[in-house]
């Protein structure tokens, strides 16, 4: 995973409409970026839903979220069609910036191992650098523990 401090690796995915997004377009501005593993699970949902209620708070204060999973676009808009979701959903098949943000970590679920996407976020500086990392968030709390680094 990335250090605070670091540059953070810029990279440029496609959203929910096949629109190419880049981390570059936000310089100047604090970015969420939050790693999570698949739409429409539970706790993916849940975290999710969080920052939405939060949204109004992060956009007050000129804080963009980017949420990356490896699902593709379509799935995108299907989760952000269910649960009305206002904020930026990037598609990471080839797992670019998921390798690049060190979240591709091995896995343990019910006895067994695989390679996976560990829920993790960070907070890019206006400088496109880190700022805070947050490894294995939860996600029912991740959002309003950002919020709260932030808006101190």
């Amino acid at each position: 995973m990335l250090h605070i401090g670091e540059k953070a690796p810029d990279f440029t995915l496609n959203d929910k409409d096949g629109n190419a997004v880049s981390l570059s377009d936000f310089r100047g501005k604090k970015v969420v970026v939050y790693f999570y593993p698949k739409d429409n699970t539970p706790g993916c949902s849940r975290q999710a839903q969080a920052f939405k209620a939060l949204y109004d708070s992060f956009k007050n204060n000129d804080i963009v979220i980017i949420g990356i999973s490896k699902d593709s676009e379509k799935s995108h808009q299907s989760f952000v069609t269910k649960y009305e979701l206002p904020f930026i959903l990037l598609s990471d098949p080839e797992l670019k910036a998921i390798q690049a943000y060190g979240v591709w970590q091995e896995k343990k679920i019910y006895g067994k191992t695989s390679m996976g996407v560990v829920r993790s976020t960070y907070i890019i500086d206006e400088e496109g650098k880190v700022m805070k990392v947050f490894p294995k968030a939860k996600p029912d709390t991740n959002a309003a523990e950002i919020l709260e680094f932030l808006v101190k």
